[in-house]
């Protein structure tokens, strides 16, 4: 290979965040077509960055991959790379390029490349569940087409039909594209995750979700879970920060008080009362949920998942749960004082 990322797995520190798709209005609509908002899509990324965010990841789920056009991925994505560009050229901006073939997935591969973008957010393809033979195959050539390309390996059990053998890991750490794994849809520090990181190590981190991020920590440490994933920053990254500064600064009491308070908000939200259920409308939650917050206007789902069939209780406990985390915002202000003023990109 001649060329290779311009990041490593250990590169990788600090919170990833994970924001939706802007959309237009009417984007719901079955002939909507241009839908993306990419005036509100820079001025996402330009936040999320002055905020304080490490690296940031679109166009998995909550991004809305499965259901944008061609066209409308590129214009996003070229809109995300003039801004990266702009802001800070260095920053690391991963976006999505999952498809249910190698070769369409290897075609937004070098259209990435081609934009500088730093790497991809990859799942794998599901239409046919993938044995391990098959996962380390996709990952290999994905990864020797266009070699220039970081990765971060997606790992959402209900998406991709399962989780990722622990021989794959095996795979994934000979190659040198491949510097994070999102882990895991459903999955808590425990057992396979212990498991997968023997096999992984420190060539790259097993992120958790926020929420799981200071319990793996007080295990392995820095050196092996230095970055978490979040989708809860499109909310308003602070409390998310604030944490990820405590975890970084030493601070162990700080750090378990904010785990608390973060889990706390989570509990109404349906991702971890029933990760299956929460699987079948995950889009719409999620959209419901930023729009609530106010940090980003990420509008309407795009078909076929969109709000209006969403059952009214998940609707109204996760309102519930964007109630509790502006709450634990205001409790964040008081506890740390000026610490927790990080938000002056909303406006």
């Amino acid at each position: 290979m001649s060329k290779l990322p311009k990041v490593t797995g250990r590169d990788m520190r600090g919170v990833m965040a994970y924001p939706p798709t802007p959309a237009l209005p009417g984007a719901e609509r079955v002939d909507a077509t241009d839908t993306v908002d990419l005036a509100e899509s820079e001025r996402m990324i330009r936040a999320l960055i002055a905020d304080g965010v490490d690296a940031i990841a679109l166009n998995g789920t909550l991004g809305e991959m499965a259901s944008l056009t061609m066209d409308e991925w590129k214009a996003f994505a070229g809109t995300v790379a003039e801004t990266v560009r702009d802001v800070d050229p260095d920053f690391p901006v991963f976006i999505g390029t999952t498809t249910l073939n190698t070769r369409d997935t290897v075609e937004r591969m070098r259209f990435l490349a081609d934009l500088g973008i730093t790497g991809t957010l990859l799942g794998r393809p599901m239409w046919g569940e993938m044995v391990a033979p098959v996962m380390e195959r996709f990952y290999r050539d994905v990864a020797e087409a266009v070699p220039e390309l970081a990765i971060v390996v997606y790992d959402n059990t209900a998406a991709f039909r399962g989780i990722i053998p622990r021989s794959v890991y095996k795979t994934l750490v000979d190659l040198p594209q491949v510097v994070a794994v999102k882990y895991a849809g459903g999955a808590s520090v425990g057992f396979r995750y212990h498991n997968d990181m023997a096999h992984t190590g420190t060539k790259f981190p097993l992120m958790p979700i926020e929420t799981d991020w200071f319990p793996a920590w007080e295990m392995y440490g820095e050196e092996l879970v230095g970055m978490a994933w979040s989708s809860t920053t499109a909310m308003g990254p602070g409390p998310v920060l604030e944490l990820r500064d405590a975890l970084q600064e030493g601070r162990f009491d700080d750090a378990r008080w904010l785990t608390e308070r973060l889990r706390w908000a989570h509990e109404p939200f349906l991702v971890g009362q029933d990760f299956m259920e929460f699987a079948k409308y995950n889009v719409p939650l999620e959209k419901i949920r930023v729009n609530h917050a106010g940090y980003i206007n990420v509008g309407t789902c795009r078909p076929p998942y969109t709000e209006d069939l969403v059952p009214e209780e998940h609707v109204r406990t996760s309102i519930e749960h964007v109630d509790r985390y502006q709450q634990i915002q205001q409790e964040i202000e008081q506890r740390f004082g000026v610490r927790a003023g990080r938000q002056a990109s909303k406006v």
